[in-house]
């Protein structure tokens, strides 16, 4: 697994700049996009803190779901628009049943 990768995709999944979870994790901004660069590692306490500043744990960070990663590449591929037209398509889809 890319924990790089990973990382930035959760990140963004869950809607935050790299800033602005940073700020909530309490972890440095630099240190964290340096991270998500590949260029430096990452120890287990500092990402349980950003674990916790998204509401995932350790053990759903390192799930790996190949739909939910195939239907993320395709939703990012989106225009904005687009994903509020597919949200809203889907939330309604999903109180008819």
């Amino acid at each position: 697994m890319d924990i790089s990768k990973r990382l930035v995709d959760l990140r963004k999944k869950c809607g935050y700049t790299q800033n602005g979870l940073a700020e909530r994790a309490g972890v440095s901004q630099t240190h964290l996009r340096r991270v998500e660069l590949g260029q430096a590692d990452i120890t287990v306490g500092h990402l349980q803190l950003l674990c916790d500043a998204m509401s995932i744990s350790l053990k759903e960070f390192f799930e790996e779901d190949t739909n939910t990663d195939e239907i993320s590449v395709v939703f990012s591929k989106l225009s904005p628009k687009q994903q509020k037209l597919l949200l809203a398509f889907l939330e309604d889809l999903g109180n008819k049943n």
